[in-house]
């Protein structure tokens, strides 16, 4: 099926519910969604170092603080 949607014409508003409505969509039924090998072996990979104590959670907050600090070249 070809969809098409009038990308140029529509605002940043629009187009991110656009994007909501497809991801709400994909999320009732994530089963179906193919999860690539390397997906899940970096999944066991962290979670086999977060068990040895070699690698720690940080909230969310924190981690938005550093990605937009790379980001910008700070550190």
């Amino acid at each position: 099926m070809a969809l098409e949607l009038p990308l140029a014409s529509m605002s940043v508003k629009e187009k991110l519910h656009a994007l909501e409505l497809l991801w709400n969509d994909l999320c009732a039924d994530e089963g179906s969604i193919p999860v690539p090998q390397w997906h899940r072996d970096l999944l066991d990979k962290r979670t086999r170092m977060v068990k040895a104590g070699q690698a720690t959670f940080s909230s969310w907050e924190s981690a938005k603080k550093r990605i937009s600090a790379r980001t910008r070249g700070e550190n």
